[in-house]
């Protein structure tokens, strides 16, 4: 942990963050907290000297305050990222208003989001005109955004709840890099994505997300490329997701149902613009190849790297075949491209697709591509298949990114270390040797909360797990009378442990609505978490990280197993054998410190608030069998621990009668 030196902006940060500072007002339930102060101080030093921060705050330190004060005071032009969309919105619509309005700062704010998220005025026409509806649902949903791309100033779908963000309908009424016609557009005027890329431009501090960043990063498509050469601040929060998505991004991955889109578009325009072609036939080869492909995996769910992959299996001649017709067509595209603007635009679809699947060069024996620090891997779904091409480090890529224009980059999250060791994640960030620091919660834990480790549980890949976990969970639930989140690593253990607890309250009758993941929306979900005060809420991942319950709703929270890594995961197995020819272990190295940070971020539902009370329960028993168990439960926030059920039950009956 490096010394951070006094800034010369400590003692207005003192005034700014103290008592009587503007924040007070601003904010009716705010209360000075030393760690927020001292990380404001750290932020504005790094800003002030151009250079990198990691910086971990405890969960109730306040840490988007922290960096927004010094970032809108002195920041220059900042762009701020967030693990979700969500968050971005709340930023932009909440935390970054009250903050400008205290401080009385001069700045102006955009907000950014891939163009995905945006009504496209073109693309909404022609589905008006072709009435290619499959659904009632569609067509309503699509009288609901006609109405409303009349109304709004910014075309962001956020903007229209009746519509839900996962509505098919979207697809047809938004734009991709693929099917954009920019400039030539007839509504390049009016184009909503257009408009905020320049808000953005001429802003002092933008809001995006990672995905966006990213995704910029490598296709140099989304407004983001524009925006960083002029940028002297850059601050991720929520960091800790970073590797994860910037993997997914400078990874190269092409899918059946991309090719299937492009059969699609190529054969409504080939129609309306170049009739002496047969483009149904010139079409069906090139989809019946892609289906093909698919169907080489006869099961529904399939990740598995290419050595994995039988020598003699269909997929490799498949995968032929598919190139050669994809060839095919983008021939014919381009004897008839002149034709049209959109042909055109699907020859350069064609093009680049065919160029993608082309990268697909391998040697079936070898786990990564030689020379190319990369591994090769298909991810099958009900009905497409994804060809995946993943770095194994993307630590020399963002390096480059970071070089150039002298700027500071502050990374900053509740979970970034592992017992205070930041090594796991700046070594995969790239970022050895920056400057690290951790503020403590200002939570008392020891006071507010309850470890509990339940006995004699059998190991967890043993049969019927899940149901000696719910065994041990029921009289816990009771006692927490519901206000229960069942976190899950597993979706089959999602749907076992709502199966089993919906039977279980019935004949017990226990009067807690359930809540499961997939039933609704997770924001509903959450809503009507909240406003049940006994509710159970059964989930997986999503439900790790990003929920803020404060209150008497949330009491437990029960988590079935340390959340390591699928060992089968194609692209995990290539890291860690990589690891493993260096020296390294990959258990000790990656896996184990990849599962402490998630866990962390479950762990932190539990208490959000100082007056919040509760009792995290892992039920996983290697937590204490097994020698790294104690890295991990000294990794999590200081609880009083026990293994005593009654001592559990005790600790809710203790809790005042409001809770």
């Amino acid at each position: 942990m490096e010394a951070v030196e006094p800034g010369r902006h400590d003692a207005e940060i003192e005034r700014l963050f103290g008592a009587g500072g503007p924040l007070g007002p601003a904010v009716g339930s705010y209360k000075p907290r030393r760690s927020q102060t001292e990380m404001a101080k750290a932020i504005a030093s790094a800003i002030d000297s151009q250079t990198t921060l990691i910086a971990e705050a405890g969960t109730g330190t306040g840490k988007t305050f922290a960096y927004l004060v010094p970032a809108l005071m002195w920041g220059g032009k900042t762009i701020v990222s967030t693990g979700t969309k969500n968050l971005q919105d709340q930023l932009f619509l909440r935390d970054i208003p009250t903050v400008r309005a205290a401080l009385q700062a001069p700045v102006s704010v955009a907000l950014l989001k891939g163009r995905s998220n945006y009504v496209c005025h073109y693309h909404l026409e022609r589905t008006l005109q072709n009435g290619r509806m499959t659904s009632r649902d569609d067509v309503g949903h699509l009288r609901e955004i006609s109405r409303f791309i009349k109304m709004t100033s910014s075309g962001d779908k956020a903007e229209l709840a009746k519509v839900p963000e996962n509505a098919m309908i979207w697809n047809l009424v938004t734009s991709t890099r693929d099917t954009c016609m920019g400039a030539e557009c007839q509504y390049y005027q009016d184009c909503f994505v257009m408009k905020a890329r320049k808000e953005a431009q001429q802003a002092d501090v933008v809001v995006v997300n990672h995905h966006l960043f990213f995704a910029d990063v490598a296709l140099k498509d989304t407004g983001v490329a524009e925006l960083l050469p002029s940028a002297n601040t850059i601050i991720f929060d929520e960091a800790h997701q970073l590797p994860d998505t910037a993997t997914l991004f400078f990874g190269n991955t092409v899918s059946t149902s991309q090719i299937l889109e492009l059969c699609r578009d190529v054969l409504a325009e080939g129609l309306a613009h170049a009739r002496g072609i047969d483009w149904a036939k010139t079409v069906t080869v090139v989809e019946k190849a892609a289906r093909d492909l698919r169907l080489t995996f006869p099961q529904d769910i399939v990740r598995m790297s290419l050595p994995q992959i039988a020598p003699s299996s269909d997929f490799f001649p498949a995968l032929e075949t598919l190139k050669d017709e994809l060839d095919g067509m983008v021939a014919v595209l381009d004897t008839q491209a002149e034709r049209a603007e959109t042909l055109e635009q699907c020859r350069v679809r064609g093009v680049e697709l065919a160029q993608q699947l082309s990268s697909w060069k391998f040697d079936p024996k070898a786990k990564i591509a030689a020379g190319e620090e990369a591994v090769f891997w298909v991810e099958a779904f009900s009905s497409s298949l994804q060809l995946h091409k993943t770095p194994l480090s993307i630590a020399p890529i963002f390096n480059n990114q970071r070089e150039g224009t002298p700027r500071s980059w502050i990374f900053t999250s509740a979970t970034l270390a592992v017992k205070n060791d930041f090594k796991h994640f700046s070594e995969q960030m790239g970022l050895t040797g920056e400057p690290s620091h951790t503020w403590p919660s200002p939570f008392d834990y020891g006071q507010q909360g309850l470890l509990f480790v339940p006995q004699n549980l059998p190991q967890p890949n043993s049969l019927g797990y899940t149901d000696a976990v719910i065994d041990c969970a029921l009289p816990i639930i009771e006692a927490a009378g519901g206000r229960t989140f069942f976190l899950c690593t597993t979706l089959r253990a999602v749907k076992r442990a709502a199966e089993r607890l919906a039977e279980e309250f019935k004949q017990r009758g226990l009067n807690f609505p359930l809540f499961v993941q997939g039933e609704r929306g997770r924001t509903e979900l959450l809503d009507q978490f909240r406003a049940a005060g006994n509710g159970v809420l059964i989930g997986s991942q999503s439900f790790w990280e990003g929920v803020d319950v404060r209150g008497d709703a949330l009491s437990l929270v029960i988590i079935d197993k340390l959340p390591f890594a699928p060992p089968d995961d194609p692209v995990l197995a290539a890291r860690i054998e990589v690891m493993e020819k260096q020296g390294k272990n990959g258990f000790m190295h990656h896996s184990l410190p990849e599962a402490i940070i998630n866990l962390k971020q479950g762990a932190g539902r539990l208490i959000r608030d100082e007056g919040d009370r509760g009792v995290l329960m892992i039920c996983d028993p290697r937590l204490i069998s097994k020698p790294y168990g104690k890295r991990i439960w000294q990794s999590l926030p200081p609880f009083k621990r026990t293994r005593d059920t009654a001592e559990v039950i005790e600790f809710f009956r203790s809790l005042p009668a409001s809770s």
